[in-house]
C-alpha cells in the first residue's frame, strides 16, 4: 500500500533523492515516511509546503485499508482456538467489539457468527462421538476434532486470501447471530 507522500512524489515524477533535496529533508526521512511512518511537526509542514498541499492531507490514513487490516486481525485471532478452548470466539469477540469502524464490526460479527455455529457443531459431535464410536470401532473423538480443526484453519486462510483480494469474506453468512 502506497503512502500519500509516495503517491504525491510519483505524481510529480520525483525520486526519493530529488524529494529529499527539494524539501531539505534527509533521504532516510523520506524512506521512513514511505515505509509507513507518519510525518509530524516540522517534517509534516515541510512536505506539505513542498507538495503545495495542506498538512492534514498527508496524514490521512486509508480507512478502507485500516478496516481490512482490522478484519484480518479478527480473522487470524480465530486460530487461538488451537491453543485455548473457545479462543475462536473469545479473542475475535474482544477485537470486534473494540473496533471503532462499523464495517469492521459487521465483518467481525460475521466471523464470530460462523465461529459460534462451528463451535456448537463441534461440541455436539464431540459429545456424541463416544456413543457412536462403538459402532465404528475407531476413535471418532479424534477424527471429529482433527477434521473440524482442519476445516476451521482452511476457512481462516480462505477468508484471509479473500480479504486481500476482494476485501470481503470467503464465508459470508446471510444471517448474523449477534
Amino acid at each position: 500500500m502506497k503512502t500519500k507522500v509516495q503517491l504525491l512524489r510519483e505524481e510529480k515524477h520525483l525520486t526519493q533523492t530529488e524529494l529529499a533535496e527539494k524539501s531539505g529533508l534527509s533521504l532516510r526521512t523520506i524512506q521512513r515516511i514511505e515505509a509507513g511512518n507518519i510525518p509530524k511537526g516540522f517534517t509534516l509542514k515541510t512536505l506539505a509546503k513542498t507538495f503545495e498541499v495542506e498538512p492534514e492531507s498527508l496524514v490521512q490514513t486509508n480507512s478502507k485499508s485500516a478496516i481490512i487490516n482490522r478484519v484480518k486481525l479478527i480473522n487470524i485471532s480465530v486460530l487461538s482456538s488451537l491453543i485455548i478452548p473457545f479462543g475462536n470466539i473469545i479473542f475475535p469477540s474482544i477485537l470486534t467489539y473494540k473496533s471503532k469502524e462499523p464495517e469492521a464490526k459487521e465483518l467481525g460479527k460475521n466471523i464470530l457468527s460462523f465461529q459460534i455455529i462451528y463451535s456448537v457443531i463441534l461440541s455436539i459431535l464431540l459429545i456424541v462421538s463416544p456413543f457412536i464410536q462403538k459402532a465404528f470401532q475407531i476413535p471418532l473423538f479424534l477424527v471429529f476434532l482433527v477434521l473440524f480443526k482442519s476445516i476451521n484453519i482452511f476457512v481462516v486462510f480462505k477468508n484471509g486470501l479473500s480479504l486481500n483480494q476482494n476485501s470481503t469474506l470467503y464465508i459470508n453468512l446471510k444471517f448474523n447471530l449477534l
